[in-house]
């Protein structure tokens, strides 16, 4: 069962929350680029391949719809909608039988959208709309998950998946954006920076969660207290460490095989981590090296998963 069937809810989980961090990110960029302030279209781009991890084969052109067009429907290229969402459905198709028929129906119907004729001309006609659409072809099969499938060990693989990716993909975001807009003094602020820092929170679909706890007086200071240490909100990085950390409790308990003491203590440490530290210690350290650490550690956390859940040995299930 772990092997195999953990294997493939883990990498499902993992493309759909790829996908979903790869939409949100280029429609809040091709919104920031209606503005007319002194940063480039090619900045911007770039930052947003920053945050998605460098991929290959998307270097600025200048042509922003093709290149939207590309980071969408590219088959090949790793962080496109499209591939993630063909992994995705073809680790469903391995373990067909462990999901709900409703799960399947619902990706099947995310697979055919993006390969439809339909999705390309909507794309030229509206980007919003189509990016849209996606969005919520991606949040409905989450909730089919949530409510149609047992919550058992092969649902934990589903949330693991999801909020190593999410914890992954947020600490980059803010890695990326921390040198421009995290040490901006107070005289400093202006509309451009007001932007940006919207775009930062709703790339994490949290600027409504933030004002509820802030006001909509952004803070850079507010803002990665918020998307680091809030214990309440589901894309901060605390939540998904909790959530990391119950998930692989809960297969231990379903599974039989007991958490090895290296992996509890990656994660027990991450934890500790953000649940004791203040958003004024780190600040007053090296706050990138802080971010960079953080994603180093959901690395690890993703190697000794594999190792002792997926690719383990006899003698390591042995002595676990």
């Amino acid at each position: 069962m772990l092997s195999r069937v953990g294997d493939s809810l883990y990498w499902m989980s993992r493309y759909l929350e790829r996908a979903e961090n790869t939409v949100r990110q280029l429609d809040v960029t091709m919104s920031l680029m209606l503005d007319t302030s002194d940063t480039s279209a090619e900045t911007r781009w770039q930052r947003m391949m920053d945050s998605l991890g460098q991929p290959s084969g998307m270097e600025w052109n200048g042509d922003l719809e093709a290149m939207a067009r590309k980071l969408v429907f590219d088959t090949v290229n790793p962080v496109s909608v499209t591939f993630c969402v063909n992994g995705a459905r073809e680790n469903a198709r391995q373990v067909r039988e462990e999901i709900s028929s409703e799960q399947w129906q619902r990706l099947n119907r995310l697979f055919h959208q993006m390969h439809s004729s339909h999705a390309q001309a909507q794309f030229r006609t509206n980007i919003n709309d189509s990016l849209a659409a996606v969005l919520d072809g991606i949040h409905l099969f989450k909730g089919v998950s949530d409510t149609t499938m047992i919550h058992g060990q092969g649902w934990q693989f589903i949330r693991l998946g999801r909020y190593l990716e999410r914890a992954y993909a947020t600490a980059t975001l803010l890695e990326v954006y921390q040198p421009e807009l995290f040490h901006l003094q107070e005289q400093d602020h202006s509309g451009y920076s007001y932007l940006e820092l919207v775009g930062l929170l709703r790339c994490c679909t949290s600027f409504e969660a933030y004002c509820q706890v802030y006001t909509a007086d952004l803070s850079p200071d507010r803002i990665l207290e918020f998307l680091l240490l809030n214990r309440d909100f589901p894309h901060a990085i605390r939540y998904t460490v909790d959530g990391i950390r119950h998930a692989i409790e809960s297969i231990q308990r379903t599974g039989g095989r007991r958490a090895p003491d290296e992996l509890t203590a990656v994660i027990g440490r991450l934890h500790a981590q953000l649940g004791y530290s203040s958003i004024a210690e780190i600040l007053a350290g090296d706050t990138g090296a802080f971010l960079h650490a953080i994603r180093e550690q959901c690395m690890r956390i993703h190697e000794l998963v594999y190792r002792y859940y997926v690719q383990y040995s006899i003698q390591s299930a042995l002595a676990t």
